[in-house]
């Protein structure tokens, strides 16, 4: 059995170079005021846009990103449906496999501290199941047969990729919690996260990443 932390990794951090020029070039097709652009004036025409809620000028780019969560976790974020989603399969993953090292990897909970009841609790439960899977596999079940048995913990790598204002979006339910509390696991995925976003685009994310501060 193997146990690791959830993470996340920018795929294309290539598409933030010059982003607020790309979107002030786009932007200002609806005003006709190509003439005011500069080498100056992306930043403060993109804060105006966002300002204003004109936000559908920032879905002409779009960013990816891997995570690598629990299925728990995986079920909450496609649910936003603007964006589009590639996932490792149980149904074709055999993680009895060499490619697997021949054991199930879960993502350890974030929200109990290692050697207390809960958590040992969790250490012996994933250890049985991934023996019972193991066991089905060499019995002569298929991988989409013995995921039966497979937990929300289990490790899945997911790919999102969707354009800036649903990001935006996504960071005020997921991050902010805007409407509700998110899930520990969730908030552990996307804080650290949302500040990859902002170091990358203070323009476009660094006012939610201020609102996070505030809420903190």
């Amino acid at each position: 059995m193997k146990v690791i932390s959830a993470s996340t990794e920018i795929l294309n951090p290539e598409n933030f170079k010059d982003v607020e020029k790309y979107v002030e070039k786009i932007g200002r097709v609806c005003y006709k005021s190509e003439d005011l652009i500069t080498d100056e004036s992306a930043n403060k025409f993109v804060k105006g846009i966002i300002k204003s809620g004109h936000e559908t000028v920032i879905e002409h780019v779009s960013i990816s990103v891997r995570f690598i969560c629990d299925r728990g976790v995986s079920h909450e974020l496609v649910r936003h449906r603007i964006a589009s989603f590639s996932q490792e399969s149980t149904r074709y993953c055999n993680y009895s496999k060499d490619k697997h090292e021949n054991q199930i990897t879960f993502i350890e909970p974030c929200f109990w501290e290692r050697q207390t009841p809960h958590w040992y609790e969790w250490v012996d439960t994933m250890e049985k199941i991934e023996e019972s899977y193991l066991r089905m596999i060499k019995n002569g079940a298929q991988p989409q047969q013995a995921r039966a048995v497979l937990p929300n913990s289990l490790k899945t790598e997911i790919v999102m990729t969707c354009n800036l204002r649903e990001w935006r979006h996504f960071f005020k339910l997921r991050a902010l919690g805007t409407s509700g509390k998110p899930h520990p696991q969730m908030l552990e995925l996307t804080i650290p996260l949302l500040k990859k976003f902002a170091e990358l685009s203070p323009v476009v994310f660094g006012d939610l990443l201020e609102g996070l501060k505030n809420d903190i």
